[in-house]
């Protein structure tokens, strides 16, 4: 357990110092976030080429962070890990690795398999990584909220527009930064002090959605972060960041993990207004 203490603090310290990490040392430090799972069994090569960096890189960045060589730092995930590998991310490599090695062409309804796999395998990986604490405080700040603002472009573009529809359905005033006619602008000028926006983007992160959430927080609002890592500019502008990894297959990564999450999210925070309303009015004017 001490080990694993070890890897999270370790994390934390990379995620705070992300910023001021030169271009090379960022991509590693991505790197690590997203294959902490299996960085104990790669060499440092390995790691090096999944980064495009230099291997001396790799190195450099371990002895950043206090350790005497990549084999040092390595150590830390080791222990705590090699156990707990994660199995959706070895059935991903399966899935490539199948492509690549597949000489005759392949039938569509074996591509629909492999795309229902590999979101199979992002859902067990969301159930087994999902932050109560900071589930719970992404629900509390919608509660309190006075107007919900929800953004999110191109592949992102869906999953906002879902959420935004799903909330509808609460008693919460809404609005979706659609940018139509181009005015981002204009759509979050409203936005102030005790309003929230939930902001959705995953690598190449939405330009349009990062200047929304430094205007919500000039403004004074809440802001309620959704991607895939601490890593990077949405966990700097962001309250709480909810963490999810989608399952890929062709080189394309899946929306049904952000799907769900986003779906647990509404129903979470129904449930929160709709306990409250049930506290505050009395029970025959309640029922029907």
């Amino acid at each position: 357990m001490a080990k694993r203490s070890e890897a999270d603090a370790l994390m934390q310290r990379i995620a705070e110092e992300f910023e001021a990490l030169p271009r090379q040392l960022q991509g590693v430090a991505r790197y690590l976030e997203e294959h902490r799972s299996s960085i104990m069994v790669q060499r440092v090569g390995e790691i090096a080429e999944g980064c495009g960096v230099h291997a001396s890189a790799v190195v450099r960045f371990a002895q950043r962070f206090g350790y005497s060589g990549f084999t040092e730092m390595q150590s830390v995930f080791r222990d705590a890990f090699t156990a707990q590998a994660s199995p959706s991310r070895s059935y991903q490599q399966r899935i490539r690795s199948v492509i690549k090695n597949r000489a005759s062409a392949m039938p569509a309804v074996e591509i629909a398999s492999r795309f229902i796999d590999a979101s199979r395998a992002g859902l067990d990986e969301l159930a087994e990584q999902l932050d109560e604490t900071r589930f719970q405080k992404a629900v509390d700040m919608l509660a309190t909220a006075e107007n919900i603002y929800v953004m999110g472009v191109r592949r992102s573009f869906a999953i906002a527009t879902y959420i935004a529809y799903a909330l509808q359905h609460t008693q919460k005033r809404v609005h979706l930064v659609s940018g139509l006619g181009g005015m981002f602008r204009e759509q979050l000028r409203s936005m102030g002090k005790g309003d929230a926006l939930i902001a959705i983007s995953f690598p190449p992160f939405g330009k349009e959605t990062l200047y929304a959430m430094r205007v919500a927080q000039q403004h004074k609002a809440s802001v309620l972060a959704i991607t895939e890592s601490d890593l990077g500019p949405l966990a700097r502008h962001s309250d709480v960041l909810l963490k999810v990894k989608e399952g890929s297959a062709f080189a394309f990564r899946g929306l049904t993990s952000t799907m769900c999450l986003c779906q647990a999210l509404f129903v979470a925070l129904a449930y929160r207004l709709e306990l409250t309303v049930e506290e505050t009015l009395p029970r025959g004017e309640y029922d029907d």
